[in-house]
This record gives C-alpha cells, structure tokens and sequence, in this order.
C-alpha cells in the first residue's frame, strides 16, 4: 500500500526562501511557513526583525490550506457564512485552524495531488502597500498586487490572484489613480537573493548542524531556534520524521531559552516549582533532555531543540551541533 507524503523539505525550503527573497524586496518583515498535507509543520522561518506571533498565524493558515485542500480565504468564507456552533465547533476539532485568516495556499505535487500548505504573516506582512515600496514591485501584469499574496504566489512560481478582497481599493488608496504598464510590473519577476537576513541565516545554519548530524546517525528529527522571548526564528522537519517532535523541538528550545539552561536541567534549577513553571507564561514548557540555550557574547539569545528520537539522543544533537559552530 502507498501512503501518502508531505511535501519534502527540500522542495519547502525552496519555497520559503523564495518567499524570504521577494519580502526583503518589498520591505516587509515576518514569517513564511509551509505545513504538510498530514497537519504536520515541515519548515517555517522568520524574516528578521519579523517580530513574534507572526510564524503562529502564518503556521495555522498554513495548516488550513495544506489539509482542508483549499485556499485559506475560501474556508474564512465558510467559516464566516455557517451557523456559530459549526465554526465554533470546526475550531474545537481543529485547534491549528485557530487563526482562519486570508493568504494561505495549497502546495500540489506534479500529479496535482495537495502535499501542503504555505502562508505568510507577521510584524509588516499584510496586503496593504507600505510606505516606500515602488510602484512596479507590487504590481502583476499591470495590476495592483498586495505585497502578502504577491510572496505567496512568487514562491509558488503561480499566477497573482488576490486572497484579501480588493486590491485595487488598497492600490488607490496608496498610489491614487497612478497606472503600472504590464511590461514595467515587477510583481512576478526575480526578486534578488535575500541579503540583509543575519538572524535567520544564524538559526539555518545551526538547523542545518542538527540536520546533518541526525542523518548521519540515522535518525529523523525535527529542529527548531527560537528568540530569547522563545519566539520561533527557524524550524525544520525531516522528511517522514514524527509529527509530535514539531512541538517538542519548540517547547525544549523555549524552556532552554526562558531559563538559560538545558531544558533537561530546569526540574534540578527549580525543584518542586518545576510544575508551576509552565503556568507562568504561555510560551511552550518542556524540561526533558532536547533543548539548549544559544549565547552570543556573554548573553542568552535563545535557544535550540530537537525532538522526535529519544530525549537523551535530541539533547546530545542539540549540544554536538553548537560544539560544531
């Protein structure tokens, strides 16, 4: 029997950076993420400066797109057009679809078949122009087009089609009744590599450690960096790792970040308060062996898990990938 797979994680890499070049280009900062067609996060990373909060919504519109097999604007359109206790009830079955925004969009393999989903939101990422952004860079085959759309649809290499109502009410009210000629639109034409990304390219290339050194071990992880606020900045799953090691990646790198320790030695800092710790903030709460904190001059600046193999394997991933920095 052949079961299904989500799109890989090279293939959602791809898209992402392609979505990461064209957001530098038209100036706005966030997160783009890219969940599989079985729910479960493959890759997502945060623009820098991309502020917290972004790489939730942009995960659940991911989530929405990737499983319900349509665009995100269109199950908002459900949602907002049934009775209460259905919606209500959709959310209750569904917590990941908690942020039922515009913009997500499903990712097809070559038979057509959706393998996932991808998103983008954050601290600029809307579908207004912002101040500054020229004329021609947001505007496909001489139409107005919304900087949050227009990245989607760039990194998926598909058509401009507006996800958040009317662009050219949006255009007007930026650019008044100024015209773009389809041959001088920019909107859909290469963007150029990403260059002012430190942060990000920092979390990458430490995911990229743990990546390497799990393949090397045979194993299949997930991997996560998160802000000293334990915001996630950068998180990777392995193709046909386990889903549940999304979560414990982001929780174990939280609680190293929050406490600035490993995460399995917060139950020794803390003894009996251990347990109220986790009522304390609702970032993720993890103290099991996977998490570490990341220091940068003397300072804690977050912090890195992995989960999905055995706990004391992720924590002893985790430590040999900073060893190797």
């Amino acid at each position: 029997m052949t079961h299904p797979h989500d799109v890989p994680l090279e293939r959602a890499r791809a898209l992402v950076q392609r979505a990461v070049d064209k957001a530098e280009q038209l100036g706005i900062r966030g997160a783009i993420a890219v969940v599989g067609s079985s729910g479960a996060l493959v890759t997502a990373s945060r623009l820098d400066h991309g502020g917290p909060g972004g790489m939730g919504r942009a995960t659940s519109k991911a989530w929405i797109s990737g499983t319900q097999q349509i665009p995100s604007t269109e199950h908002l359109h459900r949602m907002t057009s049934l009775p209460v206790p259905i919606s209500a009830g959709f959310v209750g079955v569904s917590p990941q679809a908690i942020f039922p925004g515009a913009g997500g969009i499903p990712i097809l393999d070559e038979a057509g078949v959706v393998v996932g989903g991808i998103a983008a939101s954050g601290a600029t990422v809307s579908p207004f122009f912002p101040t500054g952004v020229a004329p021609e860079v947001v505007s496909a085959d001489g139409e107005p087009a919304n900087p949050e759309d227009l990245l989607i649809a760039y990194a998926l290499g598909v058509p401009y089609v507006g996800q958040h109502g009317d662009d050219r009410a949006r255009w007007e009210q930026r650019f008044g009744e100024l015209t773009v000629a389809a041959d001088r639109s920019l909107g859909m034409q290469p963007a150029p590599a990403a260059t002012r990304q430190a942060e990000l390219a920092w979390a990458r290339e430490i995911c990229d450690r743990v990546l390497a050194l799990a393949l090397d071990r045979g194993v299949r992880v997930s991997v996560a960096v998160v802000d000293r606020g334990a915001d996630p900045v950068q998180q990777d799953r392995m193709d046909d790792a386990v889903g549940g090691g999304v979560e414990v990646a982001v929780a174990t790198a939280a609680t190293a970040a929050r406490y600035g320790m490993s995460s399995h030695q917060v139950p020794a800092a803390y003894a009996a308060a251990t347990g109220a710790l986790g009522r304390l903030h609702p970032a993720p709460f993890l103290p099991v062996a996977g998490g570490v904190p990341l220091i940068a001059d003397g300072r804690v600046v977050g912090g890195l898990g992995v989960g999905g193999a055995d706990p004391q394997l992720c924590g002893e991933l985790a430590a040999a990938a900073l060893v190797e920095a």
